[in-house]
């Protein structure tokens, strides 16, 4: 079966993809992000951007598991996708066994938990949620991971095990297939705007934790 130029276009993953674009972009281009991609920033630095990306993660697999038998969320819901083990075992890397006794003091990562935790109120919110920060991971997260390896002269994984999928060997043909299942989710045009609007709000996120870091980092 072919599928038209029209039809792509019309697919819910062309509409988050292109309709948040912007934002994508300006997150990608804030000035922690750009060291980061440059390998400019120090060791203590990736920890405390680590440290955020814990509570981020611990709150958007509890609530994907408390939503995984919800039929919008089950469509994207996979343990092979989870992050937390490996950014505890980056932290314990970088910080030592002692690094959960510590305390951060971050707005930027309470804002993000609160906003997760609030897409708990219907499935497509969190859809939004779990596809903006996954498929970034399986996408230039890859990269990242890469330069962040080069920069801290890593050959093993060790310090950047977030950035890799074991249980996915071929991101590709894996993030097709998500895109797939995304774009056959049941959602009528407000509903499909809705998660649009909740995608932007999660860029916006990170583009929140990013010029914390580069406060803190610079």
């Amino acid at each position: 079966m072919t599928i038209s130029a029209t039809a792509t276009a019309n697919t819910l993953s062309a509409l988050l993809r292109d309709g948040s674009r912007s934002e994508h972009t300006e997150a990608e281009e804030s000035g922690f992000m750009s060291r980061m991609l440059k390998g400019e920033v120090a060791p203590d630095g990736y920890a405390e951007y680590l440290l955020r990306l814990h509570a981020v993660y611990t709150a958007l697999e509890r609530v994907g598991r408390a939503l995984a038998g919800d039929p919008l969320v089950s469509a994207v819901h996979d343990p092979d996708l989870e992050r937390l083990a490996a950014i505890e075992r980056d932290l314990d890397h970088w910080l030592g066994a002692g690094w959960a006794e510590r305390t951060i003091d971050s707005p930027a990562a309470e804002a993000y938990v609160a906003r997760i935790d609030a897409s708990a109120s219907w499935g497509g919110l969190y859809v939004a949620h779990h596809y903006t920060r996954y498929l970034g991971d399986l996408s230039g997260g890859q990269a990242i991971g890469k330069i962040l390896a080069r920069a801290y002269e890593i050959d093993d994984e060790r310090g950047v095990e977030f950035y890799a999928f074991p249980a996915i060997p071929k991101p590709k043909p894996y993030k097709d297939a998500y895109r797939y299942r995304l774009d056959a989710l049941p959602l009528d045009e407000a509903e499909r705007h809705r998660v649009l609007g909740e995608v932007k709000v999660v860029f916006a996120l990170n583009g929140a934790l990013f010029d914390e870091l580069n406060t803190l980092t610079a």
